[in-house]
């Protein structure tokens, strides 16, 4: 009877080449498991940039929160943004950073 490691006589035999296969499950495995759980929380580093849209409760959001629901019409919402980019000199006429 020929066992697994002398097969045909001469070495390990075939299933030498499943090694590399369960190695990179292995590897697969951990990562996948990293990415679930350890890692989820962290912010990754080409999104920590700032974001330009308000957020928040500043002037700039509710502003255009109220413009959206239509409690103010364009013409006013333009008003109170150039008096808010006099105010704090952020935001330019088209809504981006200044």
């Amino acid at each position: 009877m020929q066992t697994l490691a002398n097969w045909n006589g001469g070495g390990p035999g075939p299933w030498i080449l499943f090694f590399p296969l369960i190695w990179a499950a292995v590897v697969v495995g951990v990562v996948t498991v990293l990415r679930r759980t350890a890692w989820r929380g962290r912010v990754a580093p080409w999104r920590a940039m700032a974001d330009p849209r308000p957020t928040g409760d500043s002037p700039l959001a509710v502003l255009g929160r109220r413009f959206a629901s239509g409690e103010i019409d364009e013409d006013e919402y333009w008003r109170r943004l150039s008096v808010l980019d006099e105010q704090f000199g952020r935001v330019g006429k088209g809504g981006g950073p200044a």
